[in-house]
Formats: structure tokens, sequence, C-alpha cells
């Protein structure tokens, strides 16, 4: 397994400030985040140019870039030019959210497909975000999409299966066979996001289960930007840095 950082945390600082604030925390990998009303480096201006992004991200850093993130409903056209970033970059991860609770069953089977379809032939693997008010948010519905989806795998983030509206923590076992990729923060029964140690994510026993079904891809850490004050962050991320890298 691997620690990245996902780049949403630094919403504030030009894509060339995140690049250097992550190398300064130490991190060597990152996680790019794409969020629909994003000036720089949006998903819809690199579809347009992968190979120009490209070129412009290697002249920018050094870091080694792991996975993508979407957060928002991409349409195909701009997910087939983010697959071929993808590519060009060797990442081989996207992670796309859910439809929201309530959107028909089949029309996402057959929007993901679709999807997959297209992620597949550059090299990429698609998962879905497991989250609150979306169809992953419940453990059944999410493995049940998996297995409706050829290929398609999961991101796995335990603070919305900890922190939700059931009040007690989801059993996310199921899960296990379909995770392809990570997001964690510290989290509590009644908050999303708590500062490192005060909450109650059992990171021991998360990687001992991932370790179970032989998961050696990614963890990135994803702090959220509304819920973490810039005098704090970088503390932060140093502390989650160093708690997931000595359990692996």
């Amino acid at each position: 397994m691997q620690v990245a950082i996902t780049t949403r945390i630094f919403q504030d600082l030009s894509f060339s400030e995140t690049c250097q604030a992550a190398s300064e925390l130490e991190y060597d990998k990152l996680e790019l985040c794409f969020s629909e009303n994003q000036s720089e480096w949006s998903a819809s201006q690199i579809s347009q140019e992968p190979e120009l992004y490209a070129s412009k991200y290697y002249e920018l850093t050094r870091l080694t870039p792991v996975a993508f993130y979407v957060l928002y409903d991409i349409d195909r056209e701009d997910l087939k030019g983010l697959c071929q970033f993808a590519k060009k970059l060797k990442v081989t991860q996207i992670t796309l959210p859910s439809s929201p609770v309530g959107a028909p069953y089949n029309t996402e089977v057959d929007r993901l497909k679709d999807f997959v379809a297209i992620a597949t032939q550059e090299g990429v693997r698609l998962s879905i975000k497991t989250e609150t008010g979306m169809l992953t948010e419940d453990p059944h519905t999410a493995v049940e999409i998996c297995q409706a989806v050829k290929h398609l795998g999961l991101t796995f983030d335990p603070s919305y299966y900890l922190c939700n509206p059931t009040g007690k923590e989801l059993d996310y076992d199921l899960l296990l066979p379909h995770i392809f990729h990570l997001h964690l923060r510290d989290s509590s029964y009644d908050e999303l996001q708590v500062l490192t140690g005060l909450g109650h994510i059992d990171y021991n026993r998360l990687i001992a289960q991932l370790e179970t079904v032989n998961f050696n891809r990614t963890l990135s850490i994803d702090l959220l930007p509304e819920k973490t004050p810039k005098e704090t962050r970088e503390l932060e991320l140093r502390k989650l840095r160093l708690l997931t890298e000595s359990l692996l």
C-alpha cells in the first residue's frame, strides 16, 4: 500500500502552490481532485488538451500522480479526455461520485457501464465513492452496483459509514473485495471530520481487513476544506501521513 494526498484540501492555492505545499509536507504522491467550478486545471480544460497538460504537470512537479478524484457528475466527453490525460501520466485510478439516492438503479448501472467502457480503453480503473446521500451510502447497494457493472470498483471512505444518519457504524466487510481506493481522515460518530486522534476510525482494523483481500493500492489523505482551519491544516496533514505510514 502507498500513501497519497488529495489536492482538494489546497483549494485556496494555485496548482503550482499545491504541489509545493504537498512536497513540503513530505508527501511524494498526489491525487488530483476536480471540482465543478474549478478555474485552473479543470477536467474540461484538461480533456481538450490532455497531452499539453501532461507536459505542464511534469514541468511543475516531481510528485508522482497516482489517482484522479472527480467531485461532480462529469459528462462522458470530459471523462474520455481525463482518461487520456491519466494514461499520459501513467495514472490508473479515477474516482467518480455515484448518483444521488433516489436515482433509478437501472439508469445508474447503464451510465456506469458506459463510463467503465471509456476508462477501460485507456487502461484506467474506475470506482465510485461511498458517500452519504448517494446510492453508495448503503453498502449492499454499493456492492450490487459493482456486481452489475463489470470492472467497476469502490473508493471506500470510512468516515461516511461511521458518521451517518442511522446513528451507528455501518458494516463494510462486504465491500472489501470491491475496494479499489481509499479516502481517509479521522471522524467521530457525530462529526465527519475531527482532529486526528480524537475520532473513532479504527485504522489498524481497516488495514488488517484490507490485507485479507490483498489490497496493495493507494490510501489518500482527504481532509475536507470546510472542516479544516488553515492554521491546523499543516499539522493535521503531517499527523495523518505519519499515522498511516506507520501502519503499512
